[in-house]
């Protein structure tokens, strides 16, 4: 085997030229989405008065494994990726850890993380179908950020409802989202039907990304010649993250690294399903029998307390149904420093998944995450985004049983984003005013009270 760089980086030649479609692989598929009008699954004429033609195909393929990446988004690519596996050196000496660490960095373009992947595929194919504007909603503001860059190059008006909270704790985020001609609403807003009613039943509320997301569905509607985007949860978006595994399972055959637990944080899903897209389709096909492991905010754990159920996607329940894990569209998390964890629902491929046992999910406290946080930056170096400090702490958590137990086993874990717009996050657990959140099973029940009520 070739001694392993610090940082092993594909050629551009070597970038994946296609995207890896989870669901032509998978042995069985998560339900169709429902109309809850009709109570029938949604057609693709009805899903294209929300989204993009193109993408609306691209949700319902089925078919193909792989779906060619055009060649203007490949370009665009080209501006950052493909982006680093880590080998974390450093961390593995501070640790005194016979298991060997690696990272799949993503945080090495201005926006900050692996949103732009997605990104720079929804509005180029807006841009091609003609569209004249977007809108969006953002949490921690990484997809609101890598969204004004992708619409900026492509010169297209963006609206973008930032969750309230977010907006407060991360005032340079939005600055750059503002930089890059990106216009930012604070969530819940009096600028929407839906804003102005959850506002009055929760005039404190510090909002959510399900409160967001209803707010730009509702503009998008209202607005003509305009589509709304989002960047996590939907099929097509887990599609366009797939190039991070391409990417890392590639670099991985290059220096004969052969990953023995996977991990990464969950949120909506994209950069999870992303992560492990190529190594599950080989997992489902019996040629390897890695550990996936996903982690999640102990304040809104829908995997690993959530229930397996049809749910609006958003708190104004005006979104399709879907088959995910979810704590309810009525659940709105505490305002922990994960902005972009802070998601009542589970993409329904990685619910799935998880549902017939592929992979196992954990959640953490934040406290313990920005341990884990502060220990790497120390050490790699990066100062981690608090969302990607959850995969971090489990790898670290398992990098230690290894060195309690013996065993060399091999970690690999997605450092999704850089944590340099989350520093309020940073100082409030350097001053000790961090708390950690864990809903009661009381907090849990009022959020299931709002499940739909939907014939199998």
């Amino acid at each position: 085997m070739a001694n392993i760089p610090y940082k092993i980086y594909l050629s551009e030649e070597e970038m994946p030229k296609a995207w890896y479609n989870l669901k032509a692989v998978m042995k069985e598929l998560p339900p169709p989405f429902i109309n809850p009008a009709t109570s029938k699954p949604c057609t693709a004429e009805e899903l294209n008065h929300v989204f993009c033609t193109e993408l609306v195909d691209q949700e319902l393929n089925t078919r193909d494994q792989f779906i060619d990446i055009p060649e203007e988004v490949h370009n665009f690519y080209k501006m950052y990726r493909p982006s680093p596996l880590v080998r974390a050196y450093c961390l593995e000496k501070k640790l005194d850890t016979p298991a060997e660490i690696y990272y799949k960095f993503e945080g090495t373009n201005t926006s900050g993380s692996h949103k732009l992947n997605s990104a720079a595929a929804q509005v180029f194919y807006a841009k091609k179908q003609g569209l004249t504007s977007l809108t969006t909603e953002t949490g921690a503001g990484q997809w609101g950020t890598a969204l004004a860059m992708a619409c900026a190059y492509y010169d297209m008006p963006l609206m973008v409802y930032m969750v309230k909270v977010s907006a407060e704790q991360k005032p340079y985020r939005k600055a750059v989202i503002e930089t890059y001609g990106g216009k930012v609403i604070p969530s819940p807003s009096v600028t929407t039907e839906i804003g102005r009613k959850i506002l009055a039943q929760h005039p404190d509320t510090g909002g959510s990304l399900g409160c967001a997301i209803s707010e730009a569905l509702e503009t998008s509607m209202k607005k003509e010649n305009c589509r709304y985007v989002l960047g996590s949860v939907l099929d097509h978006v887990l599609l366009h993250q797939s190039i991070i595994g391409e990417e890392t399972k590639a670099a991985c055959e290059k220096y004969e690294i052969q990953p023995d637990i996977l991990i990464g944080c969950a949120g909506g899903g994209s950069n999870f399903g992303g992560l492990i897209a190529p190594f599950m389709g080989e997992k489902i096909a019996g040629k390897n029998n890695m550990e996936i492991i996903a982690v999640e905010p102990a304040s809104c754990p829908s995997l690993t307390r959530g229930r397996y159920a049809f749910d609006f996607g958003d708190t104004g329940q005006t979104t399709p149904l879907m088959k995910m894990y979810t704590l309810g569209s009525g659940f709105i998390p505490s305002p922990n420093h994960a902005g972009g964890l802070r998601f009542h629902g589970m993409s329904p491929i990685v619910s799935k998944l998880y549902h017939d046992g592929y992979f196992s999910a954990r959640s953490v406290e934040q406290t313990k995450v920005f341990d884990a946080a502060t220990y790497f930056a120390r050490c790699e170096g990066i100062l981690p985004a608090p969302e990607s400090a959850h995969a971090l702490k489990v790898a670290m958590d398992e990098a230690i049983k290894c060195k309690e137990t013996g065993e060399k086993k091999t970690i690999l874990f997605g450092l999704t984003g850089t944590g340099y717009f989350d520093l309020s996050a940073y100082m409030s657990y350097n001053d000790g005013t961090m708390e950690d959140h864990i809903p009661s099973d009381e907090e849990l029940e009022k959020g299931f009270a709002t499940l739909p009520q939907v014939e199998a």
